[in-house]
C-alpha cells in the first residue's frame, strides 16, 4: 500500500464495546475523551459507517473478532496474560492470582479483558488478606479498559507490504499496541506480515503518517510523535525500500491538533482537505537517504511547497475547511478535515461539517457522510477510526 487514496480493499475498525461503558465524568480526562459518549448510540453511528464501507466493496475486519481468533493460539494467549497483568500496580501476590485466572480462560474472555479491562472487584475471589484489594475502591481498574481501540488509525499502520506498530505516548493507549502485536503475529491473515516499525521504538502513531504518494511518506511530529519517532521511523522505510522522500512535518502540541490527520487529510491524488490557519504556517524538513545509510535533512520549507516537490507535482491542491475563520476552527476541531479516501475523489466525512462537505464537493470530491455525534467524542474523525490493510494503486482522476 503506498497511498491514501488507491481504491480501499480491506481496512481494519473497531466496533465501541464495553471499554466505553468504563467512562465515567471522573475518569473521562485521563482516558482522552472530552465527554461521556452514549456507547448504543456510538455503535450504531460505527455500524453505520462500517455499511457504508461494505457498500463501497470494502471488506471490514473488525479487532476484536481478529483478536479474538489470534488468542487462539496458545502463545498469543500467554502473551496476552502478560499484557493484561502489572505487576507493580498490583503487587506480585494478586498479580499472580490474576495471572493464573487469565490463563485458565478462553480466548473470548481474555479478549475482553484485554480490552475492557477489570475491576478489583472483578478480580476472581482470592484467599487471605490483600493489602492492595483493601486499599483500592471496588471499582478502580485493576486492568484499564482501552476506550481509544475504537481509532484503529492510531496504533498500527501499512507502509507498502509492511506494518509499522505504533509506539504510543498517552499512558492511556499504550498497551493498545501489544494487542496489534498479538493480531499482527498470530492471526492467520497477517502472520506472515512483516513489521516496518517496532512497538518499543521512539514514540509515533499512525495519525501522523500520512502517504502522499508512491515513496513519499508525511509524518506529523507534535503532541504524539516525537522527532526521534519520525527520524526512526524514516531511517526504517528507507532501509526497507518502502520509501525514497519522508517530509517531516511540525505540527502544534495541543489537543485540537493532536495528529498530522486532524490538520489535513489526502482527497484526491493531487488534493487535501485542510485547515485554513494551517496552509501557510505548516513548514516541513525533507528527508532523504544517503548511499551509506544515513540520512539528509534538508528545510525547513513550507509543507505544500515541500510535499509537491516530493511527490513530484507541480501544486497540491488544497480545499479549505469551513469558509470563514470561525467556521473553519468549529469543523476543525469536529474533525471536519479527518476524512477517509475510499478511492480517489471519494471519502467518507461527518455530516455535521457541512460547509466543509459543501466545499469537498464543489471541488468534484464524493462525500459518503455518516453521523458521528457520539463517536466524535474522542476526538477523531473517519480516518482516525480505520486502519487501511490494502488498498489497490491509485489512478490519477481525468
Amino acid at each position: 500500500m503506498d497511498s491514501e487514496v488507491g481504491p480501499l480493499r480491506a481496512v481494519l475498525l473497531h466496533r465501541p464495546g464495553n471499554e466505553l461503558k468504563r467512562l465515567t465524568p471522573r475518569n473521562n480526562d485521563k482516558l482522552l475523551f472530552d465527554s461521556v459518549p452514549w456507547v448504543s448510540r456510538a455503535q450504531q453511528e460505527h455500524d453505520a459507517f462500517a455499511d457504508v464501507l461494505r457498500g463501497r466493496g470494502v471488506e471490514v475486519l473488525l479487532l476484536a473478532d481478529v483478536l479474538r481468533a489470534a488468542l487462539e493460539d496458545q502463545r498469543a494467549h500467554a502473551a496476552g496474560v502478560h499484557a493484561a497483568v502489572d505487576d507493580r500496580r498490583l503487587g506480585s501476590d494478586l498479580a499472580d492470582s490474576l495471572r493464573s485466572h487469565l490463563t485458565s480462560v478462553d480466548a473470548p474472555t481474555l479478549a475482553e479483558v484485554l480490552m475492557a479491562g477489570m475491576t478489583f472487584e472483578e478480580l476472581p475471589s482470592a484467599e487471605g488478606a490483600s493489602l492492595v484489594r483493601m486499599m483500592h475502591h471496588p471499582r478502580d481498574f485493576a486492568v484499564d479498559p482501552l476506550p481509544n481501540l475504537l481509532f484503529t488509525r492510531d496504533s498500527s499502520a501499512w507502509i507498502g507490504d509492511r506494518v509499522a506498530i505504533s509506539s504510543l505516548t498517552m499512558p492511556a493507549r499504550r498497551r493498545e499496541t501489544a494487542l496489534l502485536d498479538l493480531v499482527y503475529a498470530y492471526h492467520p491473515r497477517f502472520r506472515h506480515a512483516a513489521r516496518a516499525y517496532g512497538a518499543h521504538s521512539a514514540p509515533i502513531e499512525g495519525g501522523d503518517v500520512m502517504l502522499l504518494a508512491p515513496g513519499v511518506v508525511a509524518i506529523g511530529v507534535g503532541e504524539r510523535t516525537t522527532p526521534a519517532g519520525a527520524e526512526s521511523l524514516a531511517r526504517s522505510v528507507f532501509a526497507d525500500g518502502l520509501a525514497h522522500t519522508v517530509v517531516a512535518v511540525p505540527i502544534e502540541q495541543s489537543r485540537a491538533t493532536m495528529h498530522l490527520d486532524t490538520v489535513c487529510t489526502m482527497v484526491d491524488v493531487d488534493a487535501v482537505v485542510m485547515y485554513p490557519l494551517a496552509r501557510d504556517s505548516l513548514t516541513a524538513f525533507t528527508l532523504k537517504p544517503t548511499g551509506d545509510s544515513g540520512v539528509k535533512v534538508a528545510g525547513p520549507t513550507p509543507f505544500l511547497e515541500a510535499a509537491a516537490e516530493a511527490m513530484e507535482i507541480d501544486r497540491l491542491r488544497v480545499i479549505d475547511t469551513g469558509l470563514d475563520p470561525v467556521t473553519a476552527e468549529r469543523e476543525q476541531w469536529d474533525d471536519g478535515n479527518n476524512t477517509l479516501a475510499l478511492a480517489p475523489g471519494v471519502v467518507v466525512g461527518y455530516e455535521r461539517n457541512a460547509e466543509t462537505n459543501e466545499r469537498l464537493a464543489a471541488a468534484g470530491i464524493e462525500v459518503l457522510a455518516i453521523t458521528g455525534s457520539e463517536l466524535g467524542s474522542g476526538r477523531g474523525g473517519p480516518r482516525c477510526m480505520s486502519c487501511p490493510v490494502r488498498r489497490d494503486p491509485p489512478a490519477r482522476r481525468h
